[in-house]
């Protein structure tokens, strides 16, 4: 089809059709009859022969035009069926999203931020990839991501960052462990005690160093491992202590254990959403973001609260 053809052409075309009238045609298109006359007139020297048979009576389509008719009335429905598709994503009322965030962050977040998100827009489908933090920069400069969550370095052109959470550490104890009578234990305070932590290459691993160097101690663990569940068993059973951050506590597995926040430094850690800088994210990737921004604002709130109870 020659690139000069116009969607307005063949809609004129196939109301004539329609009507065998190019008076009741214009009424229909909402137009004037000179201008669909001349839309008729321009796709016929486009296609090179006649579409219609003109009468007294009525106007009916030549043979060839009926041939063609059948192709441009598909093209049409296929149009159509495109642009209420385009209004539905605009309205959020479908729609696909691909997000990524580090497993821990995945299990405390996630659940919370996609049933918000289901409530609001239930014809959305999204994929959640749980993965490390360059795993996911990877996917998300490839394209198989949409979003990722997590700490990003904060010089990347490649990337467009929202901030979405301020996070803070806490000591994590037995109930009958001896700092667990302090309500706010300085970093300096676990001097001394056995630290149980997760095998470094992880953001957890490299802000409890950094705590535990601000307060002039060396981080040496007692015993370190790959997954953050066996840390929290073998401080359930008695090994020592470990520090995590506010969202981690989502995983604690029962009433023996206390979280409380560290302080001298009190460190922080900024959590991002993040997509690519050349890609313009659509309607229901914008309103996953208010949900996770609701989500995160609530996992923060519960969490504080549960570290600084009595």
């Amino acid at each position: 089809m020659s690139s000069r053809i116009t969607l307005r052409q063949l809609q004129a075309f196939i109301a004539v059709a329609q009507a065998q009238s190019f008076t009741r045609a214009a009424e229909r298109l909402n137009l004037a009859q000179p201008i669909v006359s001349g839309l008729v007139r321009d796709l016929e020297a486009e296609v090179g022969f006649r579409l219609f048979n003109r009468t007294t009576r009525r106007v009916e389509p030549t043979d060839a035009a009926l041939e063609f008719l059948h192709d441009v009335e598909r093209i049409n429905d296929n149009v159509e069926m495109a642009l209420r598709r385009a209004r539905d994503i605009g309205l959020r009322r479908r729609g696909h999203i691909a997000v990524g965030a580090p497993p821990l962050l995945a299990a405390a977040l996630m659940p919370h931020a996609m049933a918000d998100f289901a409530q609001h827009s239930p014809d959305i489908t999204v994929t959640l990839v749980d993965r490390p933090i360059a795993d996911l920069h990877q996917m998300l400069k490839d394209g198989e991501l949409h979003l990722a969550i997590g700490t990003f370095l904060r010089v990347d052109p490649s990337i467009t960052r929202r901030s979405l959470v301020t996070d803070s550490f806490s000591l994590l104890c037995r109930i009958d462990h001896p700092l667990a009578a302090l309500k706010r234990p300085r970093w300096r305070d676990l001097e001394g005690h056995a630290l149980i932590a997760l095998r470094g290459g992880n953001g957890i691993r490299e802000q409890l160093e950094r705590g535990y160097a601000a307060a002039g101690l060396t981080a040496e663990p007692a015993h370190e491992f790959s997954q953050l569940a066996t840390v929290i068993a073998m401080v359930e059973a008695g090994f020592g202590l470990t520090v995590l951050p506010l969202y981690g506590l989502t995983a604690l597995p029962s009433e023996q254990l206390i979280a409380r926040p560290l302080s001298n430094p009190s460190l922080k850690r900024e959590f991002d959403v993040v997509h690519r800088a050349d890609r313009t994210l659509s309607p229901g990737a914008l309103a996953f973001i208010e949900s996770l921004g609701r989500a995160a604002r609530d996992l923060k709130r519960r969490h504080t609260t549960a570290v600084t109870r009595d």
